[in-house]
């Protein structure tokens, strides 16, 4: 039958269940537009690099992965796990803490490593934190999710997202649900890296050039969703923090 060719759902456990139930109706705030959502793999292991403009991403970010068929695991926040409610579900859901300045911020490339040595989807925002560009373009950006696609031979998935910002600002605080905001994903192909493949993944100057391949992507994806020009690119070198 037609029908055992299509893919199962990944199984989630309780708490990825508890997930849903909290973030699909906060997502259904906005309207949702998925353009090439069939290029996430709906099985095996697969690195999803995102621009983060709002405190929202990971919860539309979270669904979108999770209409896929899949059951996403962000690198997040270590103070995320000590908020109420959400940080139950962020460390029962098999979320990956980042504790970033201290000696265990390199605890959360090895729990991602492992994520995808295991064929999760593990789901990264290179800049770590949202924009602080006020038009909302993707800035310096660390290096952890390059280190995480040069050690590991998995799919990766350039993805930007656009229209978070519009429902919450990050920076004025600011909730508008209404009237009604679309939220867009463009999917772009997966990323040959295969050049970069041959040198030390451990390279300071290499780890930067593969996270600007990552970042460039994805700004021209963003640009594609915004029907803009992005801004002129600086000399600025990118982070090289996890």
């Amino acid at each position: 039958m037609a029908g055992r060719d299509l893919p199962r759902r990944e199984k989630g456990g309780i708490w990825v269940a508890l997930a849903a139930i909290v973030f699909y109706p906060l997502v259904a705030i906005g309207r949702r537009v998925y353009i090439g959502a069939e290029k996430v793999p709906r099985k095996g292991p697969a690195l999803l690099v995102l621009n983060h403009i709002s405190h929202l991403d990971p919860v539309v970010d979270a669904v979108f992965v999770h209409r896929q068929k899949r059951v996403p695991r962000f690198l997040g926040k270590e103070s995320l796990t000590r908020t109420p409610v959400f940080g139950k579900i962020f460390v029962g859901s098999g979320q990956i803490p980042v504790a970033r300045g201290s000696v265990a911020a390199g605890d959360s490339l090895k729990a991602a490593h492992q994520a995808l040595a295991e064929g999760k989807v593990v789901v990264i925002y290179p800049e770590g934190t949202i924009t602080k560009d006020p038009a909302g373009w993707p800035k310096e950006s660390f290096t952890g999710a390059a280190r995480l696609a040069l050690q590991n031979d998995v799919p990766v998935i350039p993805i930007a997202r656009w229209g978070t910002h519009e429902i919450f600002n990050g920076y004025t605080k600011k909730f508008t649900p209404f009237p009604r905001k679309t939220v867009t994903h463009l999917v772009g192909d997966p990323l040959d890296l295969s050049p970069y493949r041959g040198g030390n993944p451990r390279s300071a100057s290499l780890l930067k050039e593969v996270t600007a391949v990552m970042m460039d992507e994805v700004t021209r994806l963003l640009a594609e969703i915004r029907q803009e020009e992005p801004p002129v690119k600086k000399d600025a070198e990118p982070g090289d923090k996890n």
